[in-house]
């Protein structure tokens, strides 16, 4: 049979990622690409005693529950976001979703209609792009440097396109891993709101805020908590999945009451309810005196800051030495701009062969505009997967110069 798909749907089938996930299942091969946390830092034993607890104590948690979540979860984030994060958000107003990226997903489909414009950040996720190209939303691909989005830039392309939505992650964007200051939250803020555009906020790497391990970093506060009331032109989004494991699937969405319920009533259609099990596991967790999520987000970032260290060291080294880049302070990547001459998807075709993979460039831009950059992840790989896989790269580059 001759199948017709969607012509947007073909979108899904282009991604290098695909293949670069069936090599990474063989042992030998090492991937600086993908978007992963460490698993041998997932907190095993905490998670097997809330498993033990819910199953053993509460039949419910194998049952259909609320579609909006499990209600003492919500709780939980409604109190957490107050004492960490300084934000005044009530239980009603967040919705439990099976991760950001179903977050940001269900959002889409509900308020993006096919042509309309949506603003991104230039470069940014490569999930955020597949969503939006599949809903077959106009991208407008907004400019920015190391202190975030440029506000001269998004005033003009807001006054050229008038678009529907901002898609941002003020902390540590994917890919770049840029921590826009205060001045460009506040100034980006004004003009949303003068335009009347909701913004979504995608704090998934906010917690990983490596300053913090060292108790030297100063939080700057969310585009979200900037507003009063708060959520009337930003919806904020996150998950556990890079602080405590992505299997639990467990995000969230919080912002305006009707936002919500829109969001809720399509993602009955999709799912009805994400993982009440996962979700009873995970306020388990939370509320026992034997975790502390906070101790535990410390270790994480204590380590993370030293294997990008050892990246950039091992970079310093290498024969790509010459590439410019910006260490971050916090987040999961380290965006690199290739040597002249350099081109990311060629590059990444000689490192496969090589037995290593990197994000390229390519994939984060809409308008294909990041040939010569590529992205690497420093949070799966142990350290000494970090430095096969920075040598086996190296190796490609020196192959791959030497043929051109």
């Amino acid at each position: 049979m001759q199948y017709s798909f969607a012509s947007r749907a073909q979108t899904l089938l282009s991604s290098p990622l695909r293949d670069i996930r069936e090599l990474a299942k063989r042992d030998s091969f090492i991937s600086l690409a993908e978007e992963l946390p460490a698993e041998e830092l997932f907190p095993l034993h905490s998670l097997a005693e809330a498993a033990t607890s819910v199953l053993s104590e509460d039949p419910l948690a194998l049952q259909y529950g609320e579609a909006e979540g499990y209600g003492p979860l919500r709780e939980w984030l409604s109190q957490d976001f107050s004492r960490r994060k300084g934000l005044s958000v009530q239980p009603q107003h967040i919705l439990l979703t099976t991760g950001t990226q179903q977050a940001i997903d269900l959002l889409v489909r509900v308020y993006v209609d096919p042509g309309d414009p949506v603003l991104v950040e230039n470069p940014t996720s490569p999930g955020l792009l597949q969503v939006l190209r599949l809903q077959g939303a106009l991208i407008v691909p907004v400019e920015g440097d190391q202190n975030g989005m440029l506000p001269e830039h998004l005033e003009a392309m807001i006054r050229q396109h008038k678009p529907k939505l901002l898609m941002a992650a003020p902390n540590f964007t994917n890919p770049t891993g840029v921590m826009w200051s205060l001045e460009r939250r506040k100034q980006v803020l004004e003009l949303c709101v003068q335009h009347g555009l909701l913004i979504v906020e995608d704090d998934s790497y906010g917690d990983l805020y490596f300053a913090d391990a060292k108790n030297q970093g100063t939080r700057i506060p969310s585009i979200f908590s900037l507003e009063e009331p708060q959520g009337k032109h930003v919806l904020y989004v996150g998950s556990f999945s890079k602080t405590v494991a992505p299997a639990l699937r467990t995000g969230w969405a919080a912002g305006n009451r009707r936002v919500i319920e829109m969001m809720t009533a399509v993602k009955q259609m999709a799912d009805w309810q994400s993982s009440m099990l996962n979700q009873r596991m995970l306020h388990n967790l939370l509320e026992s005196k034997h975790f502390q999520l906070e101790d535990h987000i410390g270790m994480l970032n204590r380590e993370y800051a030293t294997r990008l260290k050892l990246m950039v060291e091992l970079l310093k080294r290498s024969a790509w030495k010459d590439s410019t880049y910006a260490v971050p302070s916090g987040g999961m990547f380290l965006w690199v701009q290739l040597p002249p001459g350099l081109n990311g998807d060629a590059l990444l075709r000689a490192s496969l062969l090589k037995g290593a993979a990197f994000l390229p460039g390519s994939m984060c831009s809409a308008e294909d505009h990041t040939r010569e950059c590529i992205r690497l992840n420093f949070t799966h790989p142990g350290r000494d997967e970090l430095l096969l896989g920075m040598n086996l790269i190296s190796e490609a580059v020196l192959e791959f110069t030497a043929r051109n």
